[in-house]
C-alpha cells in the first residue's frame, strides 16, 4: 500500500520499468483516485473528465499538470478530446473510467441482482461512445459488482469485441480490493481489455490490516495534526457519545450495549444494519468506505480504540490515498466524505494498470 507523500507532478509517473511513455485518459475522474493509480503505474495521464465542480477542483489540486474537462461527458466530442490531448484516433494507449451506475449499487438493487431505474446507468454507453470514436489500444473500467451480470455489460462487451478488443471469460471480474494492497473490504467489478492480447491478472498480496495501515503513516492525534481532514471532531449528542464509549474496543458492536443505551430503532437486534455503531478491528481490513464514512450511524466506522468515528483522513488512507492528498472543502465535509467513498483506490488501480502496461509494452 502506498500512503506516503503525494507528488502531484510528473515525478509521480515512474512505472515498474521507469518509463512513462504510455498515455491515458480518465473519464468520470471524481477526486482523482484512478488518475493517481495510473500515474503510479507509469502512465502519462493526458486528461480527465469530471462533471461536478468540487471533485473537479479536488482533481486539479492534486493533478495540476493534467487537463480536466469540467463538463458533462455527453457534451464531450471525440474531436475536442483528441485535439486537447494532441493525439490522433488509435494513438491513445489507455482509456479508463468508472461510469456512475448508482442504480446497480447493492443498496439500490432489488435482491442484489436487478438494477433500479436510473438514467446514470446508461453512462456506460457514453464510455462506449468515446471508445468507438477514439479507438484506444486498451480499456480499463471499474464499477459495482452487479454491473458484471447486467445486459448492458453484455452489450458493451459485444460492441468492443467487434472493434478488435480481445474479450474473454476473464476480462470482466469481480474482485476484492483487499487482496490487492488495499486495507479495505471492497468488492468491485473490473474490466481490462486490449487490442494487443489478453491482459494478465494482477498479483495478489498479503492483507493489510487497519493496524498496518495506520501505523504506516502514524498520524498525529486528532486535533493536533494541522490537517482539516483529521483534526475535526464532530459534536455528538450526549446519548450518542455515551453509546460510543460503551461499544467494546477492537471490533465491538452495538449488540453489546446495555439495554438503556440501545436506540429505539435498534431494539430488535435481529434486523437492520448490524455494523451501525460498530468499531473497526485492528487486525482485519476496514469495512467498505462509502459516502457515510466517518459517520458511526452509517456503518462500522468507529475507531478501533478511541471513542470517536474515524477521521476523513483515515478514511482516505483506507482508500490508499497518500497522507497529504488534498480535498476541496468548499461544499463541506459531507461532500468530502462522498468523494472519498466514491473514489477508486489508487493502489488497486496501480496494480491492474501495471499489467496493462506490460501487455502494451510487450506488443511494441
Amino acid at each position: 500500500m502506498r500512503t506516503g507523500k503525494a507528488e502531484p507532478v510528473a515525478g509521480n509517473q515512474s512505472g515498474p520499468d521507469g518509463l512513462n511513455h504510455l498515455t491515458a485518459v480518465d473519464l468520470f475522474s471524481g477526486a482523482g483516485g484512478l488518475t493517481l493509480g495510473l500515474r503510479q503505474a507509469g502512465f502519462k495521464v493526458l486528461a480527465g473528465v469530471e462533471l461536478e465542480k468540487t471533485p473537479a477542483a479536488t482533481y486539479r489540486m492534486n493533478h495540476p499538470d493534467v487537463f480536466c474537462f469540467n463538463k458533462d461527458i455527453r457534451e464531450l466530442g471525440a474531436v475536442e478530446l483528441l485535439k486537447r490531448i494532441g493525439l490522433k484516433r488509435g494513438e491513445l494507449d489507455l482509456l479508463a473510467g468508472c461510469p456512475p451506475c448508482q442504480g446497480f449499487s447493492t443498496l439500490r438493487t432489488r435482491k442484489k441482482s436487478k438494477a433500479v431505474a436510473d438514467d446514470r446507468n446508461d453512462l456506460l454507453f457514453e464510455f462506449l461512445r468515446i471508445v468507438e470514436a477514439i479507438s484506444p489500444r486498451s480499456i480499463m473500467m471499474e464499477n459495482v459488482p452487479a454491473l458484471a451480470q447486467d445486459n448492458r455489460m453484455k452489450t458493451f462487451l459485444k460492441r468492443i469485441s467487434i472493434l478488435g478488443y480481445k474479450v474473454g471469460r476473464k476480462n470482466v471480474r469481480v474482485e476484492d480490493a483487499s487482496e490487492y494492497g488495499v486495507p479495505q473490504r471492497r468488492y468491485r467489478m473490473i474490466l481490462l481489455a486490449s487490442k494487443t492480447g489478453q491482459v494478465k491478472q494482477a498479483e495478489k498480496s498479503e492483507t493489510i490490516t487497519v493496524r498496518k495501515c495506520l501505523e504506516a503513516v502514524r498520524l498525529a492525534p486528532v486535533g493536533e495534526a494541522g490537517d482539516p481532514l483529521h483534526d475535526h471532531i464532530p459534536n455528538r449528542a450526549a446519548h450518542v457519545a455515551e453509546i460510543i464509549r460503551n461499544i467494546p474496543k477492537d471490533g465491538g458492536s452495538r449488540t453489546s450495549l446495555p439495554e438503556h443505551l440501545v436506540l429505539e430503532c435498534h431494539k430488535d437486534k435481529k434486523s437492520g444494519f448490524r455494523d451501525v455503531y460498530g468499531r473497526m478491528s485492528w487486525d482485519r481490513v476496514s469495512p467498505t468506505m462509502t459516502g457515510g464514512c466517518g459517520n458511526p450511524s452509517k456503518g462500522r466506522y468507529l475507531h478501533p480504540e478511541e471513542d470517536r468515528a474515524i477521521s476523513l483522513r483515515e478514511a482516505a488512507l483506507f482508500q490508499t490515498f497518500p497522507a497529504d492528498y488534498r480535498f476541496d472543502l468548499t461544499e463541506g465535509r459531507g461532500k468530502v466524505a462522498l468523494m472519498i467513498g466514491n473514489a477508486l483506490p489508487p493502489e488497486f488501480i496501480r496494480r491492474h494498470a501495471i499489467e496493462i502496461s506490460k501487455s502494451l509494452t510487450n506488443a511494441e
